[in-house]
């Protein structure tokens, strides 16, 4: 059985359609991360999921109960905020075991909780702390063991690294992953960080406007996007998207580049307007080759992103390994046609 169902998932603010029809399943022990820009969706669907906002139409199902019309304390949830929202006058035990102290929980119960949770997440000595004496890495690993305590059949997680360094960012995203892991529970993330939806979820669901784009593993949404908009906001830096032209039913120009196409399974008609994609990792091996002058050299240590242009209109970004280019070099691509992406005007996928 699943342990959540959205069925034609919608919410209105007036005459603002937010979520725009959503269907999703999520099998039990799944990690699922829901990411896009800002103002996509993603943060009120997830609060649609938790009940604190309400359900224009369409139904939630959590582990077989249709929950659309319950209170949040009712669905088998348990949520963790960008804002931590600990109380300052409680100490780090009190504020973890707080649920359960309004749940009426004994307190030898309440206390095995507390302790077991703060063991899953290496707190233990900071258990007599209150919120004011900790780090914000700290903190938000209370905010965490807040919700392990009351064993959730679901955790949901609202942007919870926002708010950290980015250091504290990399080591609590690692941190979650093993706690996933130790827990084996369902687990939704909510973030704007393509990074984050990389390295944590078993699946990854990319919102725009109220509408999901694709739903997929990570490695399938990097290497198979439906959408333009997918292709370009899957991969950091971002797959480099070019305004092209076909020339007959498998051949384009770029710029003033003629290229063949021989996997495309697509009839293109000649002056159709199309978007060629390229990842800046595929354009240093096989292909037709052609020279670009280096604007920009972002230097990384073991690799290096080189920005230049093959012509007006047409900048690109290559990953360099090994080599070391600098600001007015002129340096050699390829263009292998195996691994170049086709869209239509709409920006929808061509294969």
């Amino acid at each position: 059985m699943a342990d959540l169902i959205l069925n034609d998932v919608r919410k209105s603010f007036g005459s603002t359609d937010v979520i725009r029809g959503v269907d999703l399943t999520i099998e039990p022990g799944e990690f699922v991360v829901f990411v896009g820009p800002s103002g996509c969706g993603k943060s009120t669907l997830l609060r649609m999921i938790a009940g604190l906002e309400e359900v224009t139409s369409g139904t939630v199902t959590i582990a077989g109960t249709d929950v659309t019309e319950a209170e949040p304390y009712d669905r088998g949830i348990a949520m963790v905020f960008q804002s931590y929202a600990l109380y300052p006058h409680m100490t780090v035990a009190e504020n973890m075991g707080f649920a359960l102290r309004l749940a009426r929980v004994p307190v030898p119960e309440r206390r095995r909780a507390v302790e077991e949770a703060a063991r899953i997440l290496q707190i233990e000595p900071l258990l007599d702390r209150k919120p004011a004496q900790l780090s914000g890495g700290q903190r938000q690993r209370v905010a965490i063991g807040r919700a392990i305590v009351r064993k959730p059949r679901v955790f949901l997680f609202d942007e919870p690294l926002s708010n950290l360094d980015a250091e504290l960012r990399v080591q609590t995203r690692i941190e979650i992953a093993r706690l996933h892991a130790a827990l084996g529970a369902t687990m939704i993330y909510v973030t704007h960080d393509q990074t984050e939806a990389m390295t944590l979820a078993d699946r990854i669901v990319v919102l725009r406007g109220g509408v999901v784009e694709q739903v997929g593993r990570p490695t399938d949404l990097y290497d198979d996007p439906d959408n333009a908009f997918v292709a370009g906001f899957i991969g950091s830096p971002r797959m480099n998207l070019l305004p092209a032209r076909a020339t007959g039913p498998q051949s384009l120009r770029l710029g003033t580049l003629d290229l063949t196409l021989p996997q495309l399974e697509s009839r293109l008609t000649a002056g159709q307007a199309l978007t060629l994609g390229v990842r800046p990792e595929h354009l240093q091996d096989a292909g037709q080759r052609i020279e670009m002058t280096v604007d920009v050299v972002e230097q990384l240590g073991s690799t290096a992103f080189v920005h230049g242009a093959l012509g007006p209109d047409l900048p690109l970004v290559v990953e360099a390994r090994g080599s070391r280019p600098a600001m007015g070099d002129r340096i050699t691509i390829a263009l292998d046609p195996a691994r170049l992406y086709l869209f239509d005007n709409d920006g929808q996928r061509l294969r």
